[in-house]
């Protein structure tokens, strides 16, 4: 693992826990762009990891410490995000630059560092989230294109299981959002919290309408975790 140091990082509050893993994509045209803004005082912004896309891994920020990655954001009712995550950028130049499929060999380094960081942390797998999970009505990384399918499958984050289908009749979109750990406070976050669901759990249609297949999937996630609890 390569270790060029970011200068992007402060303590973080004495007593949070690190529960929550949480991965973007950079958005920019190039590696050397992206490493160099995660590295640059001025612009504020760093991530603990950054998986280039020959899979090659570049640390930047000591897990100790609080990168600043997630910005603006809320999971689950907490709002200080940076303070109890661990923050992985992906090499990608993201849908303003040609977003595209994320290399095998960058997921198969994805897989390795985040399985390390979960036997460290007590990170459960609904806090295995996207950028665009925390922050639905700004992000869409690492989007459509990212295989959650196959994290979860190698015990890195949820996906709903093929169980028997679920009622979703009188099924209330904006409470199930909730449940699940999307902030939906503003009647506007709802619509773009549906977007972000759909990006991680139905990424074939993205359309922000609430139908029986998103509803019945969240169904089955938030029963999966009830029987894990």
């Amino acid at each position: 693992m390569i270790r060029p140091s970011s200068p992007n990082h402060d303590a973080r509050p004495a007593g949070t826990p690190i529960d929550m893993l949480v991965l973007h994509y950079t958005g920019m045209r190039t590696m050397a762009a992206a490493l160099q803004r995660l590295c640059d005082p001025a612009a504020e912004v760093s991530a603990h990891y950054l998986i280039d896309e020959d899979g090659t891994t570049y640390q930047l920020v000591d897990e100790a410490e609080r990168a600043w990655h997630a910005g603006a954001s809320c999971w689950r009712g907490n709002r200080a995000i940076n303070a109890r995550s661990i923050g992985i950028e992906l090499v990608n130049p993201g849908h303003e630059f040609g977003y595209r499929p994320f290399p095998e060999a960058q997921m198969d380094a994805l897989i390795r560092l985040a399985q390390v960081i979960l036997a460290r942390h007590p990170i459960p797998p609904r806090n295995v989230v996207g950028h665009s999970d925390i922050a639905p009505s700004r992000k869409q990384d690492p989007g459509e294109l990212f295989d959650w399918p196959m994290l979860a499958r190698h015990g890195i984050g949820l996906w709903p299981d093929t169980a028997a289908p679920e009622n979703v009749a009188g099924a209330d979109r904006r409470s199930l959002l909730a449940r699940w750990g999307y902030d939906v406070a503003e009647a506007a976050s709802v619509t773009a919290a549906v977007v972000a669901f759909q990006r991680h759990f139905r990424p074939a249609c993205c359309d922000g309408a609430a139908d029986s297949e998103t509803l019945e999937k969240l169904l089955r996630l938030l029963r999966m975790v009830k029987e894990q609890a």
